[in-house]
């Protein structure tokens, strides 16, 4: 007995693609598309004028910078050569500025007047009298504003001095003759002569051979314009008159 067998099979459809099982779905909501991609900031994009600019800038700066620098230094040049120029020029022609003419007066008229009142004198061998002559020129012996006259020194300005003198005796035979040394003053508007200082050598010699005594005295003294200033010893005799031995001489403090 053929039975008939009816099966039912079902429905197939493709839809979009996707095959649609006859089944009663629900639509499902539409796929909502990708959002763009979000550009990388940290990567900026090149910009090749704007580089330009810039390099363009540093360049001009630069040198601007130089060129400053050399017009400085031009006029730096040009003011020391017109500097010397004019130095060259005040010296070819011997002037000199009144500020500093001024100044160079002041200092010569200063050393001038150190250098005048100061005198050395030397012995002097050919006398016979005394008080001691000296010599006033030759070989260490000079004067400076200081007056040698009649065998002594002349102030010709009030102040203090320093008054100082040597003298060598020497002898060949002992004896107890006593050796004295004196520097003195005279002043013309006063009577008589003023004893400044005084030495005297007792027992300065031991036996009949030759001996030698040095004298020395120095001092500090005021003196006024117009005194005149002499050495005098006991003996003249016993003086050696070598000009490093036997000297006299002063100067202005």
């Amino acid at each position: 007995m053929r039975q008939n067998l009816n099966y039912s099979y079902p429905q197939i459809f493709w839809v979009e693609g996707r095959p649609n099982l006859g089944t009663s779905c629900p639509s499902a909501p539409p796929i909502a598309p990708f959002p763009p991609p979000v550009p990388d900031r940290r990567r900026k994009p090149k910009n090749h004028t704007e580089r330009r600019s810039v390099g363009l800038l540093v360049t001009s700066l630069l040198i601007l910078l130089a060129l400053t620098g050399v017009g400085l230094s031009m006029f730096r040049i040009f003011h020391l050569e017109k500097e010397l120029a004019e130095l060259r020029e005040s010296a070819s022609t011997e002037r000199i500025p009144p500020a500093l003419e001024k100044l160079i007066g002041q200092k010569e008229q200063s050393m001038k007047k150190e250098a005048r009142k100061a005198a050395h004198l030397t012995g002097n061998p050919s006398q016979r009298d005394l008080p001691l002559e000296w010599e006033p020129t030759s070989g260490h012996a000079f004067t400076s504003g200081i007056q040698y006259c009649d065998h002594g020194l002349v102030i010709n300005e009030t102040g203090f001095y320093f008054v100082y003198s040597n003298v060598l005796f020497r002898g060949s035979v002992c004896s107890n003759q006593v050796l004295t040394h004196v520097v003195y003053k005279k002043n013309p508007t006063l009577p008589g002569s003023h004893v400044l200082m005084e030495d005297k050598g007792i027992n300065y010699c031991m036996s009949q051979k030759t001996w030698a005594r040095k004298s020395y005295l120095g001092a500090l003294f005021k003196l006024r314009k117009m005194d005149s200033l002499h050495v005098n010893v006991s003996k003249i005799a016993l003086v050696n008159f070598e000009e490093s031995k036997t000297f006299f001489g002063l100067f202005k403090l």
